[in-house]
């Protein structure tokens, strides 16, 4: 048996094909229950100068998408939570977020992103207020943290990194997991989005009602100077009835896609406003200044980014949209759907006029050409019923 205080950790780093590649970082950390993943040949790739897994061989991308919406999933993830704290803390993040951070209650979450000052992108994540002037940021990969520091300027705040990891179990049992996992009651409430923090194995753990497969779900944040392997250990047992096992970013390629839930670096990027990307709605122009307000002011804010269903084929990533033998818009990103039964992509539209129910030729991992046409995401569920818990639902397998 493989003892997390004894490792002797040797990995395969790699970049992933579909995504953006990530910047090489001078040092890469591995997620403290790393241990878990071992026994699994995983390979890695560097996000937030963090080592995420890539790859397992326990599970096929198919399974994985079907355990994650007919039972549950464990996955270390590497989001890089920073701690924002101090009197002007929430002016802070008014400045760098495009939506208003006093909306965000203390005990609640709250999805935002950051642009640059001409309106790109920098990168998007979960806000969790701990207390009035007190924030975690759970980041995906982007260099938020100079941008935070150059911000600060004149503010009686701090930004640094609290040694925090971040883990997430999804699924619709889900919650049966937490609770076999918690030290005494559920949290109570426990919402989407709510923050609650509770003992796990007699050490505390903040938890989050978030995720990223829009599956009913909950993330787990691992502390500095508490026993993080029986945390973990306490999880996976808890999680034993269920078949859950540690899974790789093939969790969350395909049901995010299909939810719509955009991937920074890849789905959006510097050039990319939240208009193009279809976050529009998230920018609130009556909360005052912030970064990139009066470029998006100026700016096209019509929508680009659409999801796309593909006959018979995986639509391949780059300028493989075609419409009338002319160039028509990028595939962002794709997979397979076992569920629909299709290739399915999140892409951007050179025509802005153009919409869901548009029709194109797209080139195919196959090499081949296929049909294809534009939709509205999230592909199915589209009021978000399941991850808040307000709808039961466990398709079955398609052959």
């Amino acid at each position: 048996m493989i003892s997390p205080n004894t490792l002797q950790i040797a990995v395969s780093v790699r970049q992933i094909p579909v995504e953006r590649p990530n910047e090489l970082a001078r040092t890469m950390a591995p997620h403290p229950l790393i241990h878990q993943e071992l026994p699994y040949d995983p390979t890695y790739f560097v996000y937030n100068r963090r080592l995420a897994t890539a790859s397992l061989n326990n599970l096929s991308a198919d399974e994985v998408y079907w355990r994650v919406r007919q039972s549950v999933i464990l996955r270390h993830t590497g989001e890089l939570p920073l701690e924002i704290r101090g009197p002007d803390a929430e002016i802070l993040l008014n400045r760098v977020f495009t939506r208003e951070i006093a909306k965000n209650r203390v005990g609640r979450c709250s999805y935002q992103f950051a642009c640059y000052d001409h309106g790109g992108m920098i990168t998007d994540g979960v806000l969790v207020r701990l207390a009035e002037d007190r924030f975690w940021f759970g980041q995906a990969d982007g260099d938020l943290f100079s941008w935070l520091l150059a911000n600060a300027r004149g503010l009686d705040v701090e930004v640094f990194d609290p040694d925090v990891w971040v883990s997430q179990v999804q699924g619709p049992k889900s919650l049966e997991v937490l609770a076999n996992a918690i030290d005494g009651a559920m949290p109570d409430p426990f919402k989407y989005f709510d923050m609650a923090e509770v003992i796990i194995a007699d050490q505390p753990v903040v938890l989050t009602r978030s995720g990223f497969t829009n599956e009913l779900g909950w993330e787990f944040y691992l502390l500095p100077n508490t026993d993080i392997d029986a945390v973990g250990a306490r999880i996976l047992e808890a999680g034993k009835p269920f078949d859950m096992t540690p899974t790789s970013a093939d969790a969350f390629r395909t049901r995010r896609i299909e939810a719509g839930l955009l991937n920074a670096g890849s789905d959006f990027d510097e050039t990319t406003t939240p208009f193009d990307a279809g976050l529009g709605h998230m920018v609130d122009f009556d909360k005052g200044d912030f970064c990139g307000r009066e470029a998006l002011q100026k700016s096209d804010q019509r929508c680009r980014t659409w999801g796309l269903r593909t006959e018979d084929g995986v639509a391949r990533i780059g300028r493989s949209l075609q419409s009338n033998g002319a160039d028509a818009g990028t595939v962002c990103s794709s997979a397979w759907s076992p569920y629909q039964q299709c290739g399915v992509a999140i892409v951007r539209l050179d025509d802005a006029d153009l919409g869901p129910g548009s029709e194109f030729d797209v080139t195919c991992t196959d090499g081949k050409v296929h049909k294809a046409q534009t939709c509205t995401t999230p592909m199915y569920d589209e009021k978000r019923e399941i991850p808040r818990g307000l709808k039961i639902d466990v398709p079955t397998n398609v052959a």
